[in-house]
């Protein structure tokens, strides 16, 4: 059989391009499995929040997801399949679920080794406490766009079991974070009588976030207002949103005022707060996962100079700031402070290692102290906070530094205990990892 010349003069070009291709691939798989080791000695094996779970069966190994992904490198190909590569970077923005052309990926809380407890919500929001529903972060929706979704949609559960009557309330919305706004402008839309009720200020958890911190990658479409049309915003450009959409819609939102007790009483609840008491249909809890923030327990922590998140760095130029903590938001202050013209930023943190924290946040504080602007305290405790100085120990020696503002990055106290006593049963999430 003889073949024609013409045939290998076409065909070698299409076989060096696929030969190229196939090796660029393999060589962007090992590069994919070198991170993925690197990841699991560091200890981030284990995703912190909402996160992908891959159905290998159907995964075909096509990289839609590793390009859709926002943050970067979290995502790769591992032996023909996806897989998460660096999963302490993962923040749950969902975009590779919503990629993916076979249904693989699906998001989930928790691994196969670490649980999250939520409490218990059946498909219409509603808890085992009939008239009490959850959405939002606490029942483990971390994306602001789901969140939004979700809050719309419990409330139209919630109207689907009528009025209080004897002039009580059909709804009190207890948070006003995305899920608590979108939920009240629905409220608004059915012509039901509510309350919303918010123990900070407009914005709930994203109030907290860093000055400038990208908190929306997807746009979201709320009740009255219609679709956002913006598609990545940062922290002021969202809030700012949100207070148009108050002005606009006359939505009304009690701020400062904190929910202590949820007491059933015949036909619904009644809602003490520190101002008021509210009788109610249903309740919609959309209070986040933040809880409380956690308190280092020592003398002088009382003094206004120490605080719990850290807004605007400016604010401490030039002074001598301590950092207290190992995880991300710790980390993002303590390099964001250091970056501020005559400010001396110490962080102190009591493990060994940063075993928690994003690669790209402990890149930041290694250049700090490279470069001299941030003094690193691994292995401390902070032991008493006075006037113009913090005390120490390191290794069970006392270290005194001097001090004019302390920022208490050590994560938050859950709403467990309030959610338990009113009755709500909390079951701990695994998903798979």
């Amino acid at each position: 059989m003889k073949l024609d010349p013409l045939l290998f003069f076409y065909a070698a070009p299409l076989v060096a391009i696929w030969t190229g291709y196939a090796v660029r691939r393999r060589r962007l798989e090992m590069q994919s499995l070198a991170t993925h080791r690197e990841s699991l000695e560091a200890g981030l094996s284990e995703p912190a929040s909402l996160h992908p779970a891959f159905d290998s069966a159907r995964c075909i190994g096509c990289r839609a997801c590793v390009n859709a992904c926002p943050e970067g490198n979290i995502l790769g190909i591992i032996g023909g399949k996806a897989a998460l590569i660096e999963p302490a970077n993962c923040i749950g923005h969902g975009a590779c679920e919503a990629a993916c052309p076979c249904g693989a990926i699906s998001l989930v809380l928790g691994t196969a080794k670490r649980g999250v407890d939520i409490p218990h919500v059946a498909p219409d929001f509603q808890t085992n406490v009939p008239g009490i529903y959850v959405a939002g972060e606490l029942g483990g929706m971390g994306l602001i766009r789901n969140a939004i979704e979700q809050g719309r949609q419990a409330m139209v559960e919630i109207a689907k079991r009528g009025g209080m009557g004897g002039g009580g309330l059909d709804v009190v919305v207890v948070g006003a974070g995305p899920a608590g706004i979108s939920a009240s402008l629905a409220a608004i839309e059915r012509k039901l009588r509510y309350v919303t009720l918010e123990q900070e200020t407009l914005g709930g958890t994203v109030s907290h976030f860093p000055r400038g911190k990208v908190v929306m990658t997807a746009p979201a479409t709320l009740p009255i207002v219609g679709r956002t049309r913006f598609k990545e915003v940062g922290k002021e450009k969202l809030l700012a949103f949100w207070q148009k959409i108050t002005r606009d819609t006359g939505l009304r939102i009690n701020e400062q005022e904190r929910v202590q007790q949820v007491i059933p009483e015949a036909g619904g609840f009644r809602v003490v707060t520190t101002r008021a008491q509210y009788r109610t249909r249903a309740v919609l809890l959309a209070i986040g996962r933040r809880g409380t923030p956690r308190k280092l327990g020592v003398p002088g922590e009382e003094q206004s100079k120490v605080v719990y998140r850290l807004i605007d760095a400016a604010q401490y130029r030039g002074q001598r700031v301590l950092v207290v903590g190992g995880g991300d938001s710790a980390l993002e202050a303590a390099a964001s402070l250091a970056e501020e013209p005559g400010t001396t930023v110490t962080l102190s943190y009591r493990s060994k290692a940063f075993s928690r924290a994003k690669p790209k946040n402990r890149a930041r504080v290694d250049a700090a102290v490279a470069d001299g602007r941030l003094r690193l305290m691994l292995g401390s405790e902070v032991a008493a906070v006075g006037t113009d100085r913090v005390r120490l120990t390191i290794d069970g020696r006392p270290v005194e530094i001097g001090n004019d503002a302390v920022v208490v990055c050590a994560g938050g106290i859950l709403p467990t205990d309030f959610l338990k006593g009113i009755g709500i049963e909390i079951e701990t999430k695994y998903g798979t990892a």
